[in-house]
């Protein structure tokens, strides 16, 4: 690897990472270290914790013990670099329904602070099989499309941790092989944590937690 792919490797420790709401303990003592060119898929029963845990790896909640380290090159990055850091995506994440696609992706994008052209625009939603759908209002969408266009929101500035809550949700079988497809392509450039039920996804992990055990 040469030096300016030594700086690109992004590392994610989970050091004893513990979770509590209250009396409630959902996550304890997890510890796990995932970097560029790896899959770490969560696993586990509904109610285990996996969505507590990706949003812990994303930094959008605290562990109650235990840290987070984000690393690229080499050196910890802070958790306010995270909208440069991550792409995220889960059933949580919602568009601006009255807003066409295009419109959501470039308001994203500027709040991001990153420029992104028409061309960029529809080049990402062609790779999604969602060309010729940019100027659609978001609210004509199906739930299937939008999980598509989740991946155009995620991907757009490049980062180097993609963290998916639920991959697949609401896609058909072409949506599936694409998301697989989107995923063994992107390890070559990117971490990836996923959190999932579905054993073909599972089976995408060079790590497995598995909550709940």
């Amino acid at each position: 690897m040469t030096t300016d792919g030594k700086a690109r490797v992004f590392e994610l420790a989970l050091e004893s990472v513990s979770k509590s709401y209250g009396a409630r303990q959902v996550l304890r003592s997890v510890s796990a270290t995932v970097r560029t060119g790896q899959v770490l898929a969560i696993t586990g029963p509904n109610g285990s914790g996996k969505s507590t845990l990706i949003k812990v790896a994303c930094r959008l909640v605290r562990p109650t013990h235990g840290q987070v380290l984000w690393k690229l090159g080499g050196k910890e990055i802070p958790a306010e670099a995270g909208r440069k850091i991550i792409g995220f995506i889960s059933p949580d994440l919602m568009f601006y329904d009255e807003l066409t696609a295009a419109e959501n992706l470039r308001f994203f994008a500027q709040a991001r602070g990153i420029k992104i052209t028409d061309e960029d625009i529809e080049s990402a939603l062609r790779s999604l099989h969602l060309g010729g759908r940019g100027a659609d209002v978001v609210g004509s969408y199906s739930s299937g499309m939008k999980q598509r266009l989740k991946y155009a929101f995620a991907l757009q500035h490049d980062p180097p941790l993609l963290l998916l809550d639920e991959p697949t949700a609401n896609l058909d079988t072409q949506g599936v092989s694409l998301v697989h497809d989107l995923i063994e392509d992107s390890k070559r450039s990117k971490c990836i944590v996923i959190a999932t039920n579905e054993p073909e996804e599972v089976g995408l992990g060079d790590i497995i937690i598995k909550l709940g055990a």
